[in-house]
């Protein structure tokens, strides 16, 4: 599980300072899929309840540092963290997936010069479809049973 920022005029800003960026929220079942939401803030009061909603109970979740994640310790699940600035894994204590989605998806929506925060949604699913079925022959078989062809 992770957020991350998108857009905006600030650069490199994180946050709270993060002013004009879109807030998304991730969460990646590791060898399954990516599902995101787009999330006012980062705060543990936006978060649980999504992360109840998506997770089941007694998982084992990991996270970064960040401390709207505090309230995973005295909850139904097993929490691990990881700590950014000092390593990105320890076996397999590491939330690089996630952060390759972010990576791709930051990637694919740059080629897009300033996209409307009315819109974004659409993009920003149509970056998850692409992570969750990989190839595009595997994309191409999924849109055409989702259109019944």
């Amino acid at each position: 599980m992770d957020a991350s920022y998108f857009d905006g005029v600030r650069k490199g800003k994180r946050g709270r300072g993060a002013a004009g960026k879109v807030a998304v929220f991730g969460i990646l079942k590791r060898g399954g899929k990516v599902y995101t939401k787009i999330v006012n803030d980062a705060r543990t009061e936006t978060l649980m309840p999504l992360i109840s909603r998506k997770t089941a109970p007694d998982s084992l979740v990991y996270t970064d540092c960040y401390r709207s994640c505090n309230a995973l310790d005295v909850s139904d699940f097993y929490h691990e963290r990881i700590n950014h600035p000092a390593l990105f894994a320890k076996g397999k204590n590491h939330i690089n997936g996630i952060e390759n989605f972010w990576n791709q998806a930051k990637r694919v929506l740059r080629k897009y010069n300033r996209i409307p925060k009315e819109s974004f949604l659409l993009f920003l699913r149509e970056c998850e479809f692409r992570f969750n079925y990989g190839s595009p022959k595997q994309q191409l078989k999924t849109l055409k049973e989702r259109a019944d062809i």
